[in-house]
């Protein structure tokens, strides 16, 4: 068998289709849907992931506000940075870009974002409402598996899930949102992590796998079942002297091993990567619908 390949670019074009919609409809109440993005720095991949968010709120009919300011601004400047965007009328959505500068607390600038404007899910008031099932914002790739499996008709519902890596981005947040008792949820997790022992042997009883752990290629055809769902969350960089750039992409997933098993698989690029910024505008078309519903 050949694993069916669960194409994260078609979903999300099919996500921002519906969500332009939705944008119309917020503007002919008078209200249009922003997103601001906060830059500190000249790391690369930074720049390049806010650009990529711009473009796709200028698609969406969103409005983009970018602010940038150079490495070695202040813990008090950032601060106030956030607490202006949130106190502005026409911002819905406030993303602090991570990573900061190394002298810089993250935490404590994702504490004094405004819960209401965090389309990250970052906050500890969202994390926690997410935990306990109430409705809030996600973390926005694990949010975008989610949809990706539900668009797929892929179910969790008493299935064994396996997430490799315990990170505050995907790994917790995942568990937290397939464990709970609704739609689209109710699995048994498990989350391994460098500390696991018996690791091949506790990924082959997945149901589910998601690998989310930064290792390329790590996942081997014989650490998953036949039959298994694979998502694979993994961008990694390798050299490859055979290409234009001196490097390719590829995720934590043995592709071409594991396509071979998998019942369902995502590919790298072109998976869960194109979700993650769907699932950020979701949230912020939803907050400009909440801010709609107050006023």
């Amino acid at each position: 068998m050949e694993a069916i390949l669960i194409d994260g670019k078609k979903v999300s074009k099919e996500i921002k289709a519906e969500l332009r919609e939705k944008v119309i409809a917020l503007k002919e109440k008078g209200i249009i849907p922003g997103l601001a993005a906060v830059l500190i720095g000249d790391d690369p991949a930074s720049a390049t992931y806010v650009r990529s968010k711009a473009r796709a709120c200028e698609k969406t009919g969103i409005y983009s506000d970018i602010t940038k300011r150079p490495g070695d601004i202040s813990q008090e400047e950032v601060e106030q940075i956030v607490r202006d965007l949130n106190v502005r009328d026409d911002i819905d959505g406030i993303l602090v870009q991570s990573p900061l500068p190394k002298h810089m607390d993250e935490p404590a600038v994702t504490c004094i974002i405004d819960p209401q404007k965090d389309v990250d899910g970052f906050h500890p008031f969202n994390v926690g409402m997410m935990l306990i099932g109430q409705p809030t914002f996600l973390s926005c790739t694990p949010y975008g598996i989610v949809e990706l499996m539900r668009r797929n008709k892929i179910d969790p519902s008493g299935k064994e899930v396996v997430i490799m890596g315990r990170s505050n981005i995907v790994g917790k947040p995942m568990a937290a949102i397939l464990m709970q008792k609704r739609q689209g949820a109710n699995a048994t997790v498990t989350v391994c992590h460098s500390r696991t022992s018996n690791l091949n042997e506790v990924c082959r009883r997945a149901d589910i796998l998601i690998a989310a752990m930064g290792q390329p290629e790590f996942v081997k055809a014989e650490m998953i079942k036949e039959g298994a769902v694979v998502i694979d969350v993994g961008i990694n960089r390798v050299e490859d002297s055979s290409t234009e750039k001196g490097y390719r992409l590829v995720g934590d997933v043995d592709f071409e091993g594991c396509r071979q098993k998998a019942s369902f698989i995502t590919p790298v690029p072109g998976g869960v990567g194109p979700m993650t910024i769907a699932m950020l505008l979701t949230n912020t078309v939803k907050s400009a619908e909440l801010r709609a519903q107050r006023s």
